[in-house]
C-alpha cells in the first residue's frame, strides 16, 4: 500500500464567477498531520471543505480538477457523497454538539448509518470517546445534555463523533481557535495520538500551533499553494519571501 491517502491535482474552485483556489495540487499522506496556513481569505478553508465536498452544499460553485482518495476520483459522478463523508470527517471551528446527551451525539453516525445494534453502539461510543480522550470526563454524563460540557470538552466530543463513523481522514478547521489554553493543548496531544489512525489536515492560523502538531506544512496566499514542506524546514528554510515574511510574522 502506498504511503499516499489523498491528493488534490491541479484544483481550481469558483464560487460564481470568483476564483478563490488555482492549480492546488497537493498529496496527504497517510498517518501525517498536514497544516494548511496562511492569511485570512487565502483559500485554506476553502480547499479543506473540497476534501470532503462540503463545498456541494454552496449554490454557484463548480470545480475543476481531481481530487483522489484512494485512488478514487471523489467528484466522478459515481461517487456517493454520504460515504465520502463517512470517509473522510470533518471537525469545525466551533463545536457544534447537537441538542442530545453525550451518548446520543457520539452514537448519531451510526444511527443514521442505519446501525441497530445497540451493543455494538454503545461499545463504539465508547471506543470513540476514549479516542478522543473524553471518557474519563463524561463516562458518568453519557445520558445528560452535550450541550452541558465545557467548550473544550464539546470539541473534544464533535472528535469523538466523526470517529464513531470509522473514517480515514479527519478534516479540522480551526479546531481549537474557539477554545482556551489548556482545551487547545488536549486538543493538539489529542492530534498527535489521532495520527497513528488517521491521515490528518488542518486548518489553523495559529503558526505556533501548526509547528506543534504538524509533520508537513502548506502555504497558501491569495487562493495558490506557495509552498509545501516538511514543517521544521518551511518555518526554518522557506524556499519564497511571501512564506519567510508570512512565517515570521510580517504580515497576516
Amino acid at each position: 500500500m502506498s504511503m499516499l491517502k489523498m491528493a488534490s491535482t491541479k484544483l481550481n474552485f469558483f464560487y460564481g464567477g470568483f476564483q478563490a483556489l488555482s492549480d492546488i495540487s497537493l498529496e496527504f499522506e497517510r498517518n501525517r498531520v498536514t497544516a494548511l496556513i496562511g492569511p485570512s481569505g487565502c483559500g485554506k478553508s476553502t480547499f479543506l471543505r473540497c476534501l470532503n465536498r462540503m463545498n456541494d452544499l454552496i449554490p454557484g460553485t463548480r470545480v475543476e480538477g481531481t481530487i483522489l482518495l484512494d485512488g478514487e476520483d471523489i467528484y466522478a459522478s459515481e461517487m456517493d457523497v454520504v460515504t465520502l463523508r463517512r470517509r473522510v470527517g470533518m471537525v469545525f471551528q466551533k463545536p457544534n454538539p447537537f441538542p442530545k446527551t453525550v451518548f446520543e451525539n457520539v452514537a448519531y453516525g451510526l444511527r443514521v448509518n442505519a446501525v441497530r445494534d445497540e451493543t455494538f453502539i454503545a461499545e463504539r461510543v465508547e471506543k470513540s470517546l476514549r479516542r478522543a480522550a473524553l471518557w474519563e470526563e463524561v463516562k458518568e454524563r453519557l445520558h445528560q445534555s452535550a450541550l452541558g460540557l465545557s467548550g473544550g470538552q464539546q470539541q473534544r466530543l464533535c472528535i469523538a463523533r466523526a470517529l464513531a463513523v470509522e473514517p480515514e481522514v479527519l478534516l479540522m478547521d480551526e479546531p481549537a481557535s474557539a477554545l482556551d489554553p489548556i482545551a487547545t493543548q488536549k486538543i493538539e496531544e489529542l492530534i498527535q495520538e489521532l495520527k497513528k489512525n488517521y491521515t490528518i489536515i488542518i486548518v489553523t492560523h495559529n503558526m505556533q500551533q501548526a509547528a506543534r502538531v504538524s509533520d508537513v506544512t502548506a502555504f497558501f496566499y491569495m487562493g495558490t499553494l506557495i509552498e509545501v514542506n516538511t514543517t521544521e524546514t518551511l518555518f526554518t528554510r522557506p524556499k519564497y519571501r511571501q512564506t519567510e515574511d508570512y512565517v515570521t510574522g510580517r504580515f497576516g
